[in-house]
């Protein structure tokens, strides 16, 4: 097994949902995100909302996917050692929940109204993907030579995170954008069940994760 940091899934352990590093800044953080929701909604600006949703819940199907693959191999892809306030699972803090919960929102105000326009030859909806994929890939780059953050496997890195990971995250932001309010609801809502039934079940009940 190739592991660059084998040490990183036990330091990610010891503080899995601990109040001991706990800091007060989370407050204002959370209450930041909430505002920006609520602007958006009294603006009536409900696509921007539902794209900032599907990144959120996409991002919590994967990283529920990252603790279950540390349940079952004994290392997760991606840790989350040291730094956080509270790591709510083995690689995700709240900090960085928190910024996922707003990535889509913005995201989807930089991209142009008309999902027909083309940028480069590119459709626009898939440039903004792509390019905040790479951008996201490059952040993630710096934030492995942080010790709070962690690629444990030695094949895992910023191609792998790209392709499997952001591409996903800011695509459903982009294109949920545009469905339709129903089609919206039910990407949204199938995806929240999913992961609420996963963190019940696999970490109330089976204790996995």
């Amino acid at each position: 097994m190739d592991l660059n940091h084998p040490e990183a899934t036990r330091q990610a352990l010891n503080i899995l949902r601990s109040g001991d590093p706990f800091q007060w800044y989370v407050i204002p953080l959370l209450v930041m995100v909430l505002y920006i929701y609520v602007n958006e909604y009294q603006k009536g600006n409900y696509r921007v909302i539902a794209g900032g949703l599907a990144l959120y819940m996409v991002h919590w199907f994967v990283e529920i996917v990252n603790a279950l693959v540390q349940y079952f191999s004994g290392h997760a892809l991606w840790t989350v050692p040291t730094g956080t306030a509270f790591e709510i699972l083995v690689g995700v803090g709240i900090e960085i929940s928190l910024m996922f919960s707003i990535a889509g929102i913005v995201v989807c105000k930089l991209m142009p109204k008309d999902p027909s326009v083309r940028i480069l030859g590119i459709p626009n909806r898939l440039f903004f993907a792509v390019v905040n994929a790479a951008l996201a890939s490059v952040l993630e780059i710096f934030l492995v030579r942080t010790p709070a953050f962690v690629w444990v496997y030695g094949w895992w890195g910023a191609l792998p995170v790209f392709v499997t990971v952001y591409i996903p995250f800011f695509a459903a932001a982009c294109y949920v954008h545009d469905w339709q309010p129903g089609s919206q609801k039910l990407f949204i809502g199938s995806l929240f069940l999913v992961n609420a039934a996963a963190l019940v079940v696999f970490g109330g009940i089976l204790g996995w994760i």
